[in-house]
């Protein structure tokens, strides 16, 4: 099946797609983990300026979401886990079975350090002992060679067993990871369970899937958003692609006035009826997280959103066009700009410091209500009590 669609039709379908768009359709901590189910994964990055990363995607999404919802689902519910899907992630605890060709993986890896193999032993006797370890429970004297620099012998090891399955993230405190044995929390038979793909081909298939599900569509072109799919390279990514449409599980897209070929999931048919049968849908005002997975392919949101985005946080302050951490602003169905929010803690204050819209941006009333009452929001899920709006745009 091949549809057509405007280009306002297509941005309609993936923010419909995304809970970007009309009613909130993802409430409270089961939305969170429903939202993470129906997209695959959300990218899990550490620094915390307004929120970390995984909990901006879900804020955005979510109605009522507030942060120790996600803490709530990864460490004591355990029905979501971290691990490594695209780059560090936050994926479903369902999802463990499917990714054991990723752990098998690191078994080259240990053969290529069998002097780990005795830090492993003391690991393990010392997770009976307390239940959980980090890497500074051990002596930290001896190093290896590991990845990019030297760490301590504990650090790899410890790394080593988490990649490989033997270990699970047991819980975090602030930036620090504390890990326990896999088998005791992963549910026995999808521990125990064999690889359910019987060939690299159905794997890569599994995987463009999650995918396509986490932007809303896909092209068959090099991008970032196949990151981490080892092995996946343009001859393989056609045949996944082509046995994905003879299965029925994609359908096809074009879009007016683009000359690529695009790809949405079968399941999500009834959104692209919906569009085209010309359903309305509420627009919605939303801060979106630097790591969103919609906006994973940066070429795809400028080609269909007229957006461009880079995440300035590495570049020297000098060299930066904007800040250091700085957040897309969508509305209705465009990127109207970017702002710099700072959640200050002592304070509970959140410091609005800057916006810039985009050039063809007017700053109606009814706009600027929009971005206040989704500031306010965002005021509510930093815990803040005040809003300190120092750019004269807002004011």
């Amino acid at each position: 099946m091949k549809y057509n669609l405007s280009n306002e039709q297509t941005r309609k379908f993936i923010l419909i797609k995304q809970g970007l768009m009309g009613h909130y359709k993802y409430v409270g901590k089961k939305g969170a983990l429903d939202y993470i189910k129906e997209v695959g994964c959300i990218q899990y990055d550490p620094i915390d300026v307004c929120g970390k990363n995984a909990e901006l995607v879900l804020q955005s999404r979510v109605k009522g979401f507030k942060k120790e919802m996600l803490y709530d689902l990864l460490y004591k519910d355990r029905k979501l886990m971290d691990y490594y899907d695209k780059v560090m992630s936050i994926l479903s605890i369902d999802d463990w079975k499917y990714f054991k060709r990723v752990r098998d993986r690191y078994d080259e890896t240990e053969e290529n350090h069998p002097h780990l193999a005795e830090m492993k032993e003391e690991i393990k006797k010392k997770i009976e002992e307390k239940g959980y370890v980090c890497s500074k429970d051990f002596a930290n004297d001896q190093k290896v060679e590991w990845n990019w620099n030297k760490t301590s012998i504990a650090k790899a090891a410890i790394e080593l067993m988490y990649f490989h399955g033997e270990l699970i993230v047991h819980h975090k405190k602030n930036t620090i990871k504390y890990y326990a044995l896999a088998r005791d929390y992963i549910p026995k038979e999808d521990y125990e369970a064999d690889d359910p793909f019987q060939t690299d081909l159905e794997f890569y298939k599994y995987r463009v899937l999650r995918r396509i599900s986490a932007i809303g569509l896909l092209w068959n072109r090099p991008t970032e958003a196949y990151l981490f799919i080892h092995g996946l390279r343009a001859k393989e990514r056609t045949e996944v692609y082509q046995s994905l449409l003879k299965e029925d599980k994609i359908v096809e897209i074009e879009i007016e006035g683009i000359n690529e070929l695009f790809y949405a999931l079968n399941s999500d048919e009834q959104i692209l009826l919906d569009i085209i049968s010309g359903k309305t849908f509420e627009g919605r005002t939303e801060l979106i997280a630097p790591l969103d997975g919609f906006i994973w392919d940066r070429k795809l949101t400028e080609t269909i959103f007229d957006f461009r985005y880079k995440w300035e946080i590495y570049n020297k302050e000098e060299d930066r066009v904007y800040g250091y951490y700085v957040l897309p602003i969508i509305s209705n169905t465009e990127f109207i700009g970017r702002i710099e929010v700072i959640n200050q803690k002592k304070e509970k204050t959140l410091l609005v410091k800057n916006i810039w819209f985009e050039d063809h941006i007017k700053l109606t009333k009814t706009l600027k209500n929009n971005i206040l009452n989704c500031l306010d929001r965002f005021m509510t899920f930093n815990d803040c009590h005040t809003i300190d709006i120092q750019t004269n745009l807002l004011k």
